[in-house]
């Protein structure tokens, strides 16, 4: 089954909102047959890709039943739904990425704007690929991961397009200070992501700040996050959270309300964009 993408997500929310206070079962029964319950499931959540024919039929079926859907509304949902089924660069790494990795990735080529918190390492996103090389060799949890480092870490490079892109991701990242002062193994490694830290924090899309070492208890000791934004479809944010087994991803709104809220916090605990470009150029220079 291929990951949901945010086109995918976008269309299953226009066409639960077209449902109304209707049930997908009176919706099943109303079709007469030609939507079972499961298709109209994976339609709204976003589980599988929709066919047009299946999306204008349904469309057909909410105007008897006294939606409104005009001309304007139909064009856009038929387009959403062709292009929630076109692959991205990554799919060709499919071998290589587990889904949930592959829907991380989709999100962050359709965001408009990520804020994360790194309590451990440096967020994919800004690390060189001698850093990546060594994180992932390091962390590596399962078999057969060895042979697939080479390809991993062209995946985490080609992942950060998104900010030099024509309409660059907003990236706004917290990064804990004892992940700046890790001992990566390699010569000059752990300097030259400093320094590629430094330099993609002049970009004015993207800010970073650094936890002090010596700050007080913050609710980012409950683990890192990263929080996905959609700008004016904001009921499409998603929280992304990993452990060492597994991935999770939040997307009720009130829990993912309760994360944006959170890192307002840890920017507030933060060190400023300023004073953290400093405590990096210290750190950096002490290598």
């Amino acid at each position: 089954m291929s990951a949901p993408t945010v086109r995918r997500r976008r269309l299953g929310a226009k066409l639960r909102a077209l449902r109304g206070e209707m049930t997908l079962e009176e919706v099943a029964e109303k079709s007469g047959g030609a939507f079972a319950l499961s298709k109209l499931s994976r339609l709204e959540t976003a589980k599988s890709a929709a066919k047009s024919k299946d999306v204008g039929d349904l469309l057909d079926l909410y105007v008897k039943l006294g939606r409104n859907v005009d001309d304007e509304l139909r064009a856009a949902l038929l387009t959403l739904t062709r292009e929630g089924a076109q692959r991205g660069w990554w799919h060709s790494y499919r071998g290589v990425l587990t889904p949930v990795y592959e829907d991380l990735i989709s999100l962050e080529s359709e965001a408009t704007a990520v804020s994360m918190w790194q309590a451990g390492t440096i967020p994919g996103l800004l690390q060189t690929g001698d850093y990546a090389r060594e994180f992932i060799k390091t962390t590596a949890m399962s078999e057969g991961v060895e042979d697939k480092v080479d390809a991993l870490v062209e995946v985490r490079l080609a992942r950060q397009a998104v900010l030099t892109r024509e309409n660059p991701l907003t990236l706004w990242a917290i990064i804990a200070e004892g992940a700046l002062r890790s001992k990566i193994a390699g010569e000059g490694v752990m300097r030259d992501q400093l320094s590629r830290l430094l330099a993609l924090g002049r970009r004015p899309n993207v800010n970073i700040q650094v936890m002090p070492s010596d700050a007080p208890p913050h609710v980012g000791q409950m683990g890192s996050y990263t929080l996905l934004g959609f700008e004016e479809h904001a009921d499409l944010d998603v929280v992304h959270t990993e452990s060492l087994t597994s991935a999770l991803y939040v997307e009720d709104r009130a829990q993912v309300g309760v994360y944006r809220e959170g890192f307002g916090r840890l920017r507030a605990a933060a060190l400023g964009v300023e004073a953290s470009t400093e405590r990096i150029t210290e750190i950096r220079d002490q290598q």
